[in-house]
């Protein structure tokens, strides 16, 4: 396997195509609009330049890698692709129709791969074509740094294929954990209701931003309290993974918190749109309750 290929060039997309570049493989790197994926390489050259500074790779290894790295808005160019790595948004028809797509167009042997967060890789499968070749392969943010992905084999998923998917996650510098096709699997089946529970305690009016975050870091060790971590992931995802936990299971316990459901209808989506449980608009983040 040399060739892989990564559909979506967002926050996931970008660094799963970092990371693959640096382990050697040639990347073609896809979106809607090339503007969006020229965006995504320079995003990826900066934080290769920041490698570059910390000594975690030299300047010629930051090149070859980057140069490694092919951007295209036509998806017939995943046609010599060894892999297909979907990192769009967390939508399963989004998804669905992206994987149709590629029905006609990827080589009989290549293997596909989705970095949902929480859907069901067995429904998401039945719209590829090639079952038995498909897995999920969810990354974490910040994809370059983060040691973790789990890989989720469906119920057609052969033992070839989650075998390969582990030499690739061990190629890329990464720890592979395998879970069960359950709703948002295993760090997200723990972590996302905890950040849901945060959220319901601050509408409660348990505790302000910042003292929920404070007595999280401080009275349990977390690197980071809840709601800023929940910034962080974006709360959009975090409303669409509690929804498909609460639709997969019928447990009324995931049920998303109204405070959440209300930031994400105002378009209060965290760090990425500038607010969230905190103001990023100024040097320093700011508690907005």
């Amino acid at each position: 396997m040399q060739t892989i290929g990564v559909i979506g060039a967002g926050l996931m997309g970008n660094g799963i195509a970092h990371i693959a570049a640096q382990a050697g493989y040639d990347v073609i790197l896809s979106d809607v609009a090339m503007d969006r994926c020229a965006a995504a390489r320079t995003t990826i050259a900066k934080n290769m330049a920041r490698q570059v500074s910390k000594g975690v790779l030299n300047q010629a290894q930051a090149d070859a890698a980057l140069g490694r790295i092919r951007l295209t808005t036509d998806n017939g160019d995943f046609a010599s692709a060894d892999l297909v790595i979907e990192a769009a948004t967390e939508n399963e028809g989004v998804k669905g129709k992206i994987f149709a797509r590629l029905a006609d167009v990827l080589k009989p042997d290549a293997l596909l791969a989705s970095n949902t967060s929480s859907i069901s890789i067995t429904r998401l499968a039945a719209a590829t074509g090639r079952a038995d070749r498909f897995c999920g392969l969810h990354f974490f943010n910040p994809v370059p740094l983060m040691a973790l992905v789990e890989i989720i084999p469906g119920l057609a998923t052969s033992h070839e294929t989650t075998a390969i998917m582990q030499a690739f996650a061990a190629r890329l510098g990464k720890t592979a954990i395998l879970a069960g096709d359950a709703p948002a699997f295993i760090v997200n089946r723990v972590l996302c209701p905890m950040l849901n529970e945060a959220i319901f305690a601050l509408g409660d009016g348990v505790g302000s931003v910042a003292d929920i975050d404070a007595g999280l870091k401080l009275g349990a060790n977390h690197p980071m309290g809840p709601l800023a971590l929940a910034d962080f992931v974006g709360l959009d995802t975090l409303l669409s993974i509690m929804q498909v936990m609460q639709a997969g299971t019928g447990d009324p316990k995931y049920r998303p918190a109204p405070l959440l459901v209300k930031h994400v209808e105002a378009g209060w989506l965290g760090r990425k749109s500038g607010r969230g449980f905190y103001d990023y608009s100024g040097p320093e983040p700011v508690p907005t309750r």
